[in-house]
Parts: C-alpha cells; sequence; structure tokens
C-alpha cells in the first residue's frame, strides 16, 4: 500500500490496481493501516512540530480542503494549514521542514493555537486571523508581521489580465524590478542579501509614492484601487524585507508547500472526515520534510515504521526526524553541516 499524501492516489484507486493484479485490498483496510501508521509515526510529527516552531522564522498559509460530513451525503469545506522553516535562502545552516494541521474552519483560534509557543517573524497572506497573534502584549511574545510581494502583484495581475489596465501594467513592471535584484540575492548569507536590497528600497518607495497617487485618480470601487489598497495598507510589513537578511520577499516557501494538496484535490474527492484530515496533515508533515531533505518520502516511511516496529525507544524519537535519516554517503558538505548544527 502506498500512502495517499505521498502518492497523491486516494485509496479506493489503489485498490482497483491491487484489483487488477489479483490481491484484493478492501480501501477500509487500507484506511485502517494508514490509521494505525499516523499514530504510530506521530511523536515524529510532534518533533517536526516542536522544531518549526522554534525557528526565528516561519512562512505560512492554509487551503481548503473537501471533507464528508457524516450524514448528510456531500462534502464540507476544512482547512489544511502549513508552516515552515527554511533558512537555506539565506544560506542558514538548520534543515528545512514542513507542518501541516488540519481544522474543520478557517477560525483565528487555530492557528493562534498552532503557534502557541511561538514568538518570531511569521511570513503570510494578509489573512485577518492572524492580526491577534502580532498584539504586542502576546505570551510568550509578539510576532512580527512579513507581507508577500507575491500576493500584492497577483491582484494587479488579475486586473491586468480581465481589463488590459495600462497602470495595473505599470504596478507589475515596477513589483518585476524588485525581483530582477531579489536574484542577486537569492541563496546569499544574510548581510549579503540586504547589501543587494541597499538596490531595491528606492525602488520600493518610489512604488509607494506612485502607487498614493495613482489611486486618487481611479474609481474608488474598482478591483484595481482594491489592488492598491491592499498594497498600500501593508507598507510597512511588505518592506521589512528590506533590512533583515532573513526575510524573503514573498511567501512562495510556503505557497510551494501547498502545490501537493492542490494536486492531491484533482485525484481524490474528499477526505473521509475529520480525523482523515487530521491524519493527511500528519503524512503530510513527513512527506514534504523528507522531501525538503532530499530524501524519498516512501523509503524513508518505510525505514522509520520498521524501526518503531522493532522497538526504537520514544526517548531517542528524535534520531527518526528526516535529517538525521540522510545517509552520510549522500549527504553534500553544506548538508552535513547543516546537520550537525540540528537539534
Amino acid at each position: 500500500m502506498k500512502f495517499p499524501c505521498a502518492t497523491r492516489l486516494p485509496l479506493y484507486r489503489q485498490s482497483e490496481i491491487y484489483a487488477r493484479d489479483g490481491m484484493e485490498l478492501d480501501r477500509s483496510t487500507m484506511a485502517d493501516w494508514v490509521g494505525q501508521a499516523a499514530w504510530l509515526l506521530d511523536p515524529v510529527v510532534a518533533e517536526i512540530r516542536k522544531y518549526i516552531f522554534e525557528a526565528e522564522k516561519i512562512h505560512g498559509d492554509d487551503t481548503t480542503v473537501p471533507v464528508l460530513a457524516p450524514g448528510l451525503g456531500r462534502t464540507k469545506t476544512g482547512r489544511l494549514w502549513i508552516y515552515v522553516r527554511d533558512d537555506r535562502p539565506f544560506a542558514g545552516g538548520a534543515p528545512p521542514a514542513a507542518a501541516y494541521f488540519y481544522s474543520p474552519d478557517r477560525g483565528a483560534e487555530h492557528p493562534t493555537a498552532h503557534m502557541a509557543t511561538f514568538a518570531g517573524l511569521l511570513q503570510a497572506d494578509g489573512y485577518a486571523g492572524y492580526e491577534g497573534l502580532f498584539h504586542p502584549a502576546r505570551k510568550p511574545g509578539p510576532i512580527t508581521e512579513i507581507a508577500c510581494w507575491a500576493h500584492c502583484r497577483r491582484k494587479f495581475f488579475d486586473v491586468w489580465e480581465a481589463t488590459k489596465s495600462p497602470i495595473a501594467k505599470e504596478a507589475l513592471d515596477q513589483i518585476a524590478a524588485f525581483y530582477v535584484i531579489e536574484e542577486k540575492a537569492r541563496f546569499a548569507p544574510a548581510g549579503e542579501r540586504v547589501q543587494h536590497r541597499c538596490e531595491t528600497a528606492p525602488l520600493v518607495a518610489a512604488f509607494f509614492n506612485w502607487a498614493d497617487a495613482s489611486l486618487t485618480k481611479i474609481s474608488a470601487k474598482s478591483a484595481l484601487a482594491e489592488a492598491f489598497r491592499y498594497t498600500i495598507t501593508r507598507k510597512t510589513t511588505l518592506s521589512r524585507f528590506l533590512t533583515d537578511g532573513r526575510l524573503e520577499i514573498d511567501n512562495n516557501i510556503a505557497e510551494n508547500g501547498m502545490r501537493c494538496i492542490a494536486i492531491g484535490r484533482k485525484n481524490y474527492l474528499f477526505a473521509g472526515s475529520d480525523a482523515g484530515g487530521e491524519r493527511a496533515a500528519a503524512i503530510y508533515t513527513l512527506v514534504q520534510t523528507a522531501k525538503l531533505n532530499g530524501l524519498n518520502p516512501e523509503a524513508y516511511l518505510k525505514e522509520i515504521l520498521t524501526k518503531i516496529a522493532e522497538g526504537h525507544p520514544i526517548n531517542r524519537i528524535k534520531e527518526l526526524l528526516p535529517w538525521r535519516m540522510i545517509p552520510p554517503a549522500a549527504a553534500s558538505p553544506s548538508s552535513r553541516t547543516a546537520n550537525q548544527r540540528s537539534r
């Protein structure tokens, strides 16, 4: 049996494939296996999540997932949340990791619970449910909001695609100039990234001056005005990357981690229940973190399940984290350095 999150194939299709090969495997049986595996792997998932929220900076995002509503004969809309720790773009040594969580809705209490122990930099979209996390009196400390230029660009692009507005095109061209400089800063040490971004700072300032002036010349009810307002109100949070080399210009690190879910949704119709959504989040955590560390997810899951079955001690669960499982011969010098610095 293949994990649905690893193959993006739902269990009913796997059951049909096995049946064609003469092996009868009911999908309810496979669902039980997935549930048991997720339970066994829960301590590893918990360690990955703990590791991520110990970081100084993380990326966050969420997306919808259809979930079967018991007794109603239809689906409801659940959410999958992702938080990513990835210091590689600024030449950091900590291993990358991704944690997923499931919730039955998009209430603000969910990210609040997920990040209960986190105090640092959060790069995400403009979801209003994060606002309580940014309060100065928050314990264990305030979270600093970092906004995403890709989200802003997308709003201007939608207007350009629909109307061919020259003002929207000008916004796209100005934002594109930021990214040209950002390419030079990619994977450079934090201090060097800030030096490159000294070229970006005057371009960003000019953009906001131009945006303020442009907003007075267009219909306040237009989609273009909405794009300007969305961007202008985030001026401070959109500018923080200029002076902190740990930060990214956008939230693509988290959005990339959601692609596997978007692709998976095309293959499976829904999660079977809220419990199924939670199991999916756990397996996604292991699969994506393995991939970020250059491991074959299926081989990684097989190896750690084998070790657990053989009685791996719970007090040595950190040995099963993906970056601890990279074979020395396969690890690059930079990977070995990252592993040595890991906890």
